[in-house]
């Protein structure tokens, strides 16, 4: 049960670690255009993309499948990019409108990549450990939480600027995308792999 505890510690520290925003990136590019009244389906984002997440990390620490950490610390502002300009066109719709199929879809796939990125190092970390289950759903708790705290404070966000401010959705969705756009182009660069 130790095990459990410390790696659902680590799943958190994972998502919210601030030196490591572009988790926190890209959850709030996900959350971005959506708001409290449709909390269950970024619930259902946020767990598709915990256990695609966590479904690269077992391929890993079972030794089934491995990606050059090279690619995947480049696809990871990738999917952030992708995501928030998937925002800006959403941007446009009313939110019933919005393909949640191909968000889903995208968000699955994305959370691929991510757990990928955390691979190398999980797999270290276990690889002196021969239960490897227990971790495993430990990690991806800490992560659902983490992430439901931070999809949580954009839809919070969301409402009071939309609310109380009385700015609208689309404004509110493709000033943040942009800022999102903005923060992960030098992150693309300076992970290009050359």
């Amino acid at each position: 049960m130790q095990d459990f505890w410390f790696y659902l510690q680590l799943g958190l520290h994972h998502v919210l670690d601030i030196h490591a925003y572009d988790h926190i990136l890209f959850l709030a590019a996900l959350a971005l255009p959506y708001t409290f009244k449709s909390w269950k389906k970024v619930l259902i984002l946020a767990t598709v993309f915990t256990v695609a997440h966590c479904t690269s990390l077992a391929l890993s620490v079972y030794g089934i499948f491995a990606v050059e950490v090279g690619w995947i610390e480049f696809l990871i502002p990738v999917t952030i990019l992708a995501t928030a300009m998937m925002d800006l066109w959403y941007a446009k719709k009313e939110e019933h409108a919005r393909g949640l199929v191909w968000h889903l879809a995208a968000t699955g796939f994305f959370g691929l990549i991510h757990g990928f990125g955390f691979s190398n190092y999980f797999h270290m970390l276990m690889a002196e450990i021969e239960e490897k289950l227990v971790p495993l759903i430990g990690f991806a708790g800490g992560i659902e939480i983490s992430q439901v705290v931070v999809i949580l404070c954009v839809l919070l966000l969301a409402y009071i600027v939309q609310s109380l401010f009385g700015i609208k959705q689309h404004l509110f969705i493709t000033v943040l995308s942009i800022i999102i756009i903005v923060i992960t182009i030098p992150m693309l660069v300076q992970t290009f792999p050359l």
